[in-house]
């Protein structure tokens, strides 16, 4: 007789293959236009949501910003895509580590949290130019977020390569994404380009079919120009709003269905110079609860809003330029350190008046440290490691380049020329027509003279001697993410003047500081005499162990100016204490080293040292002390709301 045979492994998994089959095909979110409602499942739904960014948060803390949210009950959550941050040249993609958006999605369903993509192209949240690769502008007459070819070529191949990724986490796919949104806000700009927002949405649906849900967002006076036929219409607004005004107008261009607020604003971004931006609790509880009676789905902008780290802040400009703080904390529910603050309890409280909350406490705020103040030591003026910070040597031209020309995404260019003539006099340095983009320091032999800044301070006066040598080192503060929005190139945009004499015959050093910090520190420069009190670009450093216990802290930086700050090699972002209101930055416990090592933090200091250049880590931040008031632009709030979008 012959033996029994085995079950073959391919008939033993039909059966689970099937049932897995036949929950997806039951899975559906639906607009149920007769009831003005959503539909989960064939279920009555209704979301609350908080946005959350993944590209704000190291990876390391993913799953607890997200853990935290869910048990504030929240059912979903929002976030963006940006390009820039995933496509670092054309044809370069990076989805590792921290830039792994598959595992995020992971991390945000096992916290049993729903999901709305908002994968632009464009997306503002006030990231550098708004999500938009940087070197789109190496083709200057490009016409951004229109039909204009170049620039639909360059989405297409990015989306090509984006949506796919996400086409199994659609949640009819078994997935946990239930929407996603076309563009950002598209009605506040200025193109109104309905062929544009035709091919988004026809190659959205190509890509990821008939049955994902698309959506626009739009503030109340962009939904002439957001919306478009066949996808979903919301709004976005904060409370101080006229809630039943603006869902009335919602109504002129969506008559049925769900109402939906996809940014509500339960705080503000902060601009330098300004002071820090908060939205009281009552305000915003209150504007929650009156949503939610309405039956009204809701997302939160920002539940934890993260830190714009390295160089990634946007900027918004009206009438002048306004860079955005390094710190994104936003008066968030959950704080830039990931701790409930009392805005987040007040929020749960009106949630579990709506809808069940998941059972158990949220976790205490993280442990905090404190650590010194340590004493920084000099390594040497920027123009000493030239060589190291521009290996490649300088580009060569008649007129100055922009940073797009060369290549320079992000960071630091100098520009160096040499003098023709004699000036014994004082004699204006200057860049006609505003063209300088965006802070230059200047330097004649190597000797700091001051700072220029767009749109605030246009001239210098300098003397020198023909063949003098001049240095400007020129700083991209963050490309513009809203305002205008027009194409915002970095650099000298003009060729600078002394008096009426244009400066020609330059030589640009793309500098690539991070590389210069990451691999080469430290570098023994020959012993050259050191100024006793050294001013303008100029790097110090420190090692320091940490005894106790390592925590979450908060770096401080008194009476230093503004620059740029690493921490084991990892830049933490930008610092201008002189201009506040932030005068900490947030450091996380995953970036330094526990007991057994030694840390270290490197400062890029800009223009001058405090007479003893400390710093110290507190277990608080300081994020609202504007100590130079004659910087403090005039806006009142009602414009402050008209600046930005997301």
């Amino acid at each position: 007789m012959a033996p029994k045979r085995s079950p073959c492994l391919s008939s033993l998994l039909l059966p689970f293959l099937t049932l897995l089959l036949h929950q997806a095909d039951t899975r559906s979110f639906v607009v149920d236009r007769d009831h003005n409602r959503f539909l989960l499942n064939g279920v009555p739904f209704r979301y609350v949501s908080g946005s959350l960014h993944y590209f704000r948060v190291p990876r390391v803390l993913w799953a607890d910003r997200l853990f935290k949210m869910r048990m504030s009950g929240l059912n979903a959550i929002q976030f963006y895509v940006p390009w820039n941050y995933h496509e670092p040249e054309p044809g370069v993609y990076n989805f590792n580590g921290s830039r792994d958006l598959i595992a995020f999605l992971n991390e945000a369903n096992k916290a049993n949290l729903l999901v709305i993509l908002r994968p632009g192209p464009y997306i503002c949240a006030e990231w550098e130019m708004g999500g938009l690769p940087s070197w789109l502008l190496r083709k200057p007459k490009i016409h951004l977020r229109t039909s204009d070819p170049d620039f639909l070529a360059a989405v297409d191949s990015w989306f090509q390569v984006l949506l796919p990724k996400i086409y199994p986490w659609l949640y009819h796919n078994g997935g946990n994404i239930i929407s996603i949104q076309v563009e950002n806000e598209y009605g506040s700009y200025k193109a109104c380009d309905f062929s544009y927002m035709r091919h988004l949405a026809g190659l959205f649906r190509t890509i990821l079919g008939d049955k994902i849900l698309l959506f626009t967002t739009d503030g109340p006076e962009g939904l002439r120009c957001g919306t478009l036929q066949g996808l979903y219409t919301t709004v976005d607004f904060g409370p101080a709003d006229n809630m039943t005004k603006i869902f009335t107008q919602l109504r002129k261009y969506e008559p049925h269905g769900p109402l939906v607020n996809s940014e509500y604003y339960t705080g503000w971004l902060d601009y330098w110079g300004q002071n820090h931006s908060t939205r009281s609790i009552p305000a915003v509880t209150k504007g929650l609860e009156n949503m939610l009676k309405l039956g009204a789905s809701v997302n939160m902008y920002m539940f934890h809003g993260g830190t714009n780290f390295g160089y990634w802040n946007g900027a918004d400009e009206k009438g002048y330029f306004l860079p955005i703080t390094t710190s994104y904390d936003y008066d968030a529910p959950l704080s830039e350190a990931g701790d409930p603050t009392p805005k987040l309890f007040a929020l749960r409280n009106v949630i579990s008046k709506f809808q069940e909350i998941p059972l158990g406490p949220l976790p205490a705020p993280s442990p905090k440290m404190m650590l010194g103040p340590l004493t920084l030591h000099l390594d040497g003026s920027l123009l000493a490691f030239l060589d190291f910070l521009c290996p490649q040597g300088p580009i060569r031209s008649i007129l100055p380049m922009t940073f797009e020309a060369v290549k320079q995404d992000h960071g630091f260019m100098l520009y160096r020329t040499h003098l023709v003539n004699t000036f014994t006099e004082p004699t204006s340095f200057w860049v006609p027509n505003n063209g300088l983009h965006d802070r230059a320091y200047v330097m004649v032999n190597g000797v700091f003279q001051g700072v220029l800044e767009r749109n605030i301070k246009h001239r210098l006066f300098l003397t020198g001697k023909m063949g003098d040598k001049l240095d400007v080192l020129v700083e991209n503060m963050g490309r513009l993410s809203f305002g205008s929005n027009s194409s915002d190139f970095k650099g000298l945009l003009e060729p600078p003047l002394m008096g009426h004499v244009v400066l020609t015959q330059w030589l640009m050093f793309p500098l690539k500081i991070d590389n210069l910090v990451k691999w080469w520190f430290p570098i023994q420069l020959p012993k050259r005499s050191q100024p006793s009190t050294p001013s303008g670009p100029t790097f110090y450093s420190a090692t320091f162990p940490i005894l106790g216990l390592v925590g979450d802290t908060f770096l401080y930086l008194p009476g230093w100016s503004k620059g740029q700050v690493w921490i084991n090699g990892f830049n933490l972002g930008r610092y201008w204490t002189k201009r506040g209101p932030q005068q900490t930055l947030y450091v996380p416990k995953p970036l330094l080293f526990p007991r057994g090592t030694f840390n270290k933090i490197t400062l890029l200091e800009l223009e001058n040292v405090p007479p003893r250049p400390q710093i110290q880590f507190l277990d608080r931040p300081i994020l609202n002390s504007t100590l130079y008031r004659t910087y403090l632009y005039s806006l009142s709030a009602g414009e402050q709301m008209e600046l930005s979008g997301h």
